[in-house]
């Protein structure tokens, strides 16, 4: 971003990042143009506000970058009023009773703190923009706004201690890193849809208990699988090309448990980096003809 916007705009954004100053409307649109080409050159053809709403999971809607240019042909038009904000059906998230069903409208909102990337498939990629979700009453929808005032509670009251044994010199803000550990199941598929209860809630609900456990102790950083491994290099490779900073993999305790790590980050884009690990996990698993389980202990004795 810093080797494409004008030396100005880059400053602009930049206070807006670590600062919390009011992102100029002008600002926003150099941006969003900005971005528009830097993913079309990448082969982008829609973008997404991706956001985190109280279901567990990521939630995205496409729209295309591609418009009519009124004479018969097309113009790519990505503006900064795209960028900063948009208007999801809020009507079908859930809201924690927050409000009722009938008043619909919520609004996604750019968190210019984490990064963008592409996402891809075999035909097209998406431009995806990290956002916030919120009611039209400016309540949070989502898990990432209470994490960034959560952040910044935190950071003002580090900051607040700091001065009292006078150790603030040079220090504006504190922030928070974190490095999740994914561990996870690895089944064949196969194996895997013979179970009612795997495959309705990704865990045993009955059934006898494994011959073999963990009691040996030799699956443990044991040498892993060349099938495992093969899943294991596709998933980084994938994780790389959207900024996931994976580090380290190893065979877990558990017969069939591996694990995956990422070095520290910011608590938020570790927060975002996390949800796209574990999306890829198990879009990359189903092309090796396998489940990934996301729960450390899905089955009964393990």
């Amino acid at each position: 971003m810093q080797k494409r916007l004008p030396k100005a705009i880059y400053k602009s954004l930049v206070r807006t990042m670590d600062h919390g100053e009011p992102l100029d409307p002008q600002v926003a649109d150099i941006v969003a143009a900005t971005m528009k080409d830097w993913a079309v050159e990448r082969g982008a053809t829609h973008y997404t506000h991706w956001f985190q709403p109280l279901t567990g999971l990521t939630a995205e809607k496409h729209d295309s970058l591609i418009s009519p240019d009124g004479t018969g042909g097309v113009i790519y038009n990505f503006s900064g009023a795209d960028l900063v904000q948009g208007e999801p059906d809020a009507s079908s998230f859930p809201s924690g009773g927050l409000r009722a069903t009938f008043e619909a409208r919520g609004y996604t909102a750019w968190d210019p703190t984490s990064p963008a990337f592409l996402l891809r498939n075999a035909r097209s990629a998406t431009l995806c923009i990290p956002t916030g979700f919120v009611s039209w009453t400016g309540e949070a929808l989502d898990t990432k706004i209470p994490l960034l005032r959560s952040m910044e509670a935190l950071s003002r009251q580090a900051m607040r201690i700091l001065k009292l044994f006078g150790t603030d010199a040079g220090v504006s803000r504190v922030l928070t890193t974190v490095g999740p550990e994914q561990e996870y199941f690895l089944v064949d598929k196969a194996l895997f849809y013979r179970r009612p209860d795997l495959v309705t809630c990704e865990r045993t609900l009955f059934g006898a208990r494994p011959p073999k456990g963990q009691q040996l102790e030799d699956h443990y950083f044991g040498a892993i699988p060349p099938r495992v491994l093969a899943f294991m290099a596709e998933s980084e490779e994938e994780l790389y090309r959207v900024g996931v900073p994976v580090k380290t993999r190893h065979n877990e305790v558990a017969p069939g448990q591996y694990e995956i790590a990422p070095l520290f980050e910011t608590s938020h884009v570790a927060s975002d980096h996390q949800m796209l690990l574990m999306e890829t996990l198990r879009r990359v698993a189903d092309r090796h003809g396998l489940k990934a389980i996301l729960h450390e202990k899905p089955f009964a004795g393990v």
